[in-house]
C-alpha cells in the first residue's frame, strides 16, 4: 500500500476523525475551565462602605465574596462614627472579580493631640490668635487682680493647665486674665491725699477708670 493509499483509506480518515473530536473536546474543557476559574465577564459592583463599622464591613463583604485591608488612619473627621470607614480604594460603583481586595481608611477615635503652647504672660489680644491657630478653641475668661493684661493661668475642664500638655485639638481652654485693677489703685503718697488742696494733675483728671 502506498503512501497515498494509505491517507485516503477508511482506517486513518477515522483515526483523524476521532483525533479532530478529540482536539475540539480538549479545547471546549480548557476555555470552560479558564472561564470558570477566572469568573470572565462575572463582575461585583463595589458597595458604599462609608460610615460602617469593621463588623458591618466584614459581614457585607463576606456575601460579595470580596476581602479588605486596612490602611492607616485618616485625620479624624467628626462627621463619621469613631473607627468607621472613611475612605475606600476602589470607590463605591466600580466593578471588580470576585475575592478582590478593598483599600480601607478607617476614621480615628477623635482628633489628634498637640503640646499646649506657652501664652502665660502674654497679653489676652496675643494669646487668642495663637490658641485658634493651634486649632484650639477659647472658653471662659475669668479676670484676676493684678497690674496687667496677660494670661495668668490655663484651665481645661476646671484642672489647672501646664505649658505642653497634650490635649486634643478643638479642646476648650479656660483663660485667667489679669484685670489690671491694681494699676488703679492710687498710691500713698499722693500728694493730693496729704495736702486737700494740692492740684489734681491732668492724667489722674483723664483717667478713665
Amino acid at each position: 500500500m502506498t503512501f497515498f493509499q494509505f491517507v485516503f483509506s477508511k482506517a486513518f480518515l477515522k483515526q483523524l476523525l476521532l483525533a479532530i473530536v478529540a482536539l475540539l473536546i480538549l479545547t471546549f474543557l480548557i476555555f470552560w475551565w479558564l472561564r470558570y476559574s477566572t469568573n470572565h465577564n462575572e463582575t461585583i459592583e463595589v458597595p458604599n462602605l462609608a460610615k460602617l463599622s469593621l463588623d458591618k464591613v466584614e459581614e457585607k463583604l463576606d456575601e460579595m465574596d470580596l476581602r479588605y485591608e486596612i490602611l492607616d488612619s485618616a485625620n479624624y473627621n467628626p462627621d463619621f462614627p469613631k473607627y468607621s470607614v472613611i475612605e475606600q480604594i476602589p470607590k463605591p460603583g466600580k466593578f471588580v472579580k470576585e475575592d478582590r481586595k478593598l483599600y480601607l481608611t478607617l476614621n480615628p477615635s477623635g482628633f489628634r493631640k498637640i503640646e499646649v503652647p506657652d501664652i502665660l504672660g502674654r497679653t489676652r489680644r496675643q494669646a487668642g490668635p495663637t490658641l485658634l491657630a493651634m486649632g484650639f478653641k477659647i472658653g471662659k475668661i475669668s479676670y484676676r487682680p493684678h497690674i496687667s493684661d496677660n494670661v495668668l493661668e490655663m484651665r481645661y475642664k476646671g484642672e489647672k493647665l501646664d505649658v505642653g500638655t497634650p490635649l486634643q485639638i478643638t479642646s476648650e481652654i479656660d483663660l485667667i486674665v489679669g484685670d489690671q485693677s491694681l494699676n488703679r489703685i492710687q498710691s500713698e503718697d499722693d500728694p493730693s491725699e496729704d495736702n486737700p488742696e494740692a492740684p489734681i494733675n491732668s492724667e489722674e483728671e483723664n483717667n478713665e477708670f
